[in-house]
């Protein structure tokens, strides 16, 4: 499989796909992984809060692959945040993850003492515990408050991104920090459908014998954005992988830029009641 990389702002290569686990069972996790990396994934993308990266420790390490084939992703939830607790939590993730280190960790949300968790993030960092540090769910005004703080910048924010949801308003505070996107959701998710049935990216697709799926992952990543689908079937999981031998024209991208419905997400994490629900449920 042809795969592209993007650097990030400290000279780290990073795949603009891998896959993401979220919402997959831990049962199934170590399953889902597997299939994954058999077709050719070498990104995985998971989370404390997941429940699930054992599955991804035990996948990998029963690959044949070595460590620096592979880059794994994983998130500090709020129930960690602080700097004591963020640092306990990144030792533990290291432990399920069956690694000496993490290639990319992300802030998950925007909530609770997050200066505390980049603090323990940014000691990793130097510890090379962690090869690079982002957010995750950090809107336009948030994400700018807090990287005008910290000393390390964000290299990635990882948010809800895809056709229908192409978060341009972003795109120059992400630039002005020299910060990647991330697409969580990049085939919908959480409230968004339209994309596999979509008439247009199907008709763009039947250029390139590709699917609607496929035009729409690599529509982000031609963006240079990084996309992370999920599926737990492994000729789907092929099929979103193979989205690289192809490029879309000026035209076919302008065109799907049309599409866009939602320029921040179909979730507000400004909300009041998300914010109250996830500080006192987690915090």
């Amino acid at each position: 499989m042809i795969m592209e990389y993007t650097k990030l702002s400290n000279g780290v290569g990073m795949p603009l796909l891998g896959y993401g686990v979220f919402q997959v069972p831990p049962a199934e996790c170590e399953r889902c992984v597997s299939d994954a990396l058999g077709v050719g994934y070498r990104m995985i993308d998971t989370a404390q809060a997941y429940a699930n990266e054992e599955g991804v420790g035990e996948a990998w390490k029963k690959s044949g692959l070595k460590r620096d084939e592979l880059f794994l992703v994983t998130k500090v939830w709020i129930s960690n945040n602080g700097e004591e607790r963020a640092a306990r939590s990144i030792d533990e993730s290291l432990r399920k993850l069956q690694t000496d280190y993490i290639d990319l960790l992300l802030i998950h949300q925007a909530y609770g003492d997050v200066f505390g968790t980049w603090r323990a993030m940014e000691q990793a960092y130097r510890d090379g515990k962690v090869r690079a540090i982002g957010v995750s769910n950090f809107q336009e005004a948030r994400f700018f408050d807090f990287a005008h703080y910290v000393d390390i910048k964000p290299m990635v924010n990882q948010l809800q991104c895809n056709a229908l949801i192409q978060q341009r308003g972003i795109e120059g505070v992400l630039k002005e920090f020299d910060c990647r996107l991330m697409a969580w959701g990049p085939l919908g998710g959480q409230g968004v459908d339209g994309i596999i049935k979509s008439d247009l990216l199907g008709e763009i697709g039947q250029k390139y014998g590709k699917t609607a799926s496929q035009v729409a992952l690599r529509w982000l990543t031609q963006r240079g954005v990084i996309a992370i689908p999920k599926s737990s079937h492994r000729d789907r999981m092929a099929q979103n992988l193979n989205t690289m031998d192809f490029t879309l024209s000026d035209a076919e991208m302008d065109q799907i830029a049309t599409m866009n419905q939602h320029d921040t997400g179909t979730i507000n994490f400004a909300d009041m009641n998300f914010v109250k629900y996830l500080i006192e449920t987690y915090g």
